[in-house]
């Protein structure tokens, strides 16, 4: 039911929409009530709060807002989670999965890593940050179970390769992943349409099907996500 104008998103499990300023603005429900982790709005209802989530700073974010049609993570989901960065989307993540769902963080920066700790892993208990390079998962296999999707944003010119390799080791059959694609991190020569068109034939040849590609301006320059399943 809707509560003072924060309304369950029809589409997507624990995804809200927050009315204010005039418009609705997605939201996930703090796993955290009291920390703030990228700076975002926070909006108390009742003993409750959600958090706004902004498509600026998250890509899965402005993937959901330019139409991608289902996103594979949901209450009590085991996500392994590559390119962790210092967070932003991996909260809410781990406000959607909620305490019984686990969200593997792996993330090579060690700044970027720091900050993961400091700013998200240390309030989540359902997030186990990785301090390992995507590039390798057998170095974290023993870290991490199976699970029910893969979340990938890597800046790597090789990363659909990579995110293969963690899907050939982590994700079960009939499950599905999601991968942002940069492209000017692959090739600024080429067209960001040839790019992703690319990567997404380098899945394919791995035995992986593409569901669906949606391109994510304005809120990020010749970048896409890519959905698609085991």
């Amino acid at each position: 039911m809707p509560r003072n104008g924060v309304h369950p998103h029809k589409e997507f499990e624990g995804i809200y929409l927050i009315e204010g300023e005039g418009e609705e603005r997605l939201g996930t429900r703090s796993l955290a009530p009291g920390e703030n982790v990228y700076g975002e709005e926070i909006v108390k209802v009742g003993d409750e709060e959600y958090r706004i989530w902004d498509p600026f700073r998250s890509k899965l974010a402005a993937a959901i807002l330019k139409g991608l049609h289902k996103i594979p993570i949901k209450e009590k989901s085991k996500v392994l989670y590559l390119g962790a960065a210092s967070g932003t989307t991996v909260s809410h993540v781990s406000d959607i999965v909620g305490r019984e769902g686990r969200v593997y963080c792996v993330e090579f920066a060690q700044r970027s890593f720091r900050d993961l700790v400091n700013n998200v892993s240390k309030n989540r208990i359902n997030t186990v940050p990785i301090f390992e390079d995507a590039r390798f998962p057998s170095r974290y296999r023993t870290l991490v179970s199976e699970v029910d999707s893969v979340y990938c944003d890597i800046a790597q010119p090789d990363q659909a390769r990579i995110l293969a390799e963690n899907l050939d080791t982590f994700l079960d059959p009939g499950n599905e992943f999601l991968m942002a694609i940069k492209a000017r991190s692959i090739d600024v020569t080429k067209d960001p349409n040839a790019i992703f068109r690319q990567e997404a034939d380098i899945l394919k040849k791995r035995g992986y099907a593409i569901e669906e590609m949606v391109r994510l301006h304005p809120f990020e320059k010749d970048h896409c996500m890519v959905r698609g399943g085991k």
